[in-house]
């Protein structure tokens, strides 16, 4: 286990779509023990295998003290209704921006066993769901904002860079 160094925008592991987990192996168990150790860290409530340069599709999370992941997560069901609030990302440091999101969601995946989880909630978790999926599909966040807001946002993130 190992608290492990956080990837940035631009690097370009955060825009590559991560690889189905096939096997659980020792590598596997060893990632998702460094994911569930690097997001037991104030202010962090979710964390993407490929923030820390791991392209394969898990995530962990850590919201209102609960700590967990999930292997090969899908979103399965997002709720009707809206949350629009502040958003922002380890791999985008200091860029708070509102990101419209599900205030429901549910993630299907599997525990470290090969066994089914489920993964589901509102609020704060229904984002951070969606956040990480996000994530393994090569996105971040401020691909969802809308279209002024994320100029501005890319402005700031180049006066950054």
């Amino acid at each position: 286990m190992a608290m492990r160094e956080i990837r940035l925008v631009p690097d370009p592991v955060l825009r590559t779509p991560c690889d189905t987990v096939t096997t659980i192996d020792d590598r596997v168990r060893g990632l998702i023990a460094d994911l569930v150790e690097t997001v037991d860290d104030e202010g962090r409530a979710g964390l993407a295998a490929n923030q820390i340069g791991v392209s394969l599709r898990a995530f962990s999370w850590n919201i209102e003290g609960e700590i967990g992941y999930v292997i090969n997560p899908r979103i399965v069901e997002l709720g009707e209704e809206q949350q629009d609030g502040s958003e922002g990302c380890l791999s985008v440091p200091g860029l708070w921006y509102p990101t419209v999101r599900a205030d429901y969601a549910r993630v299907e995946g599997i525990d470290l066993d090969g066994q089914p989880v489920t993964v589901e909630g509102t609020g704060l978790m229904a984002r951070c769901l969606q956040h990480e999926t996000d994530h393994l599909d090569g996105m971040v966040y401020l691909d969802r904002l809308q279209k002024e807001t994320r100029r501005a946002a890319m402005r700031e993130l180049r006066a950054r860079l």
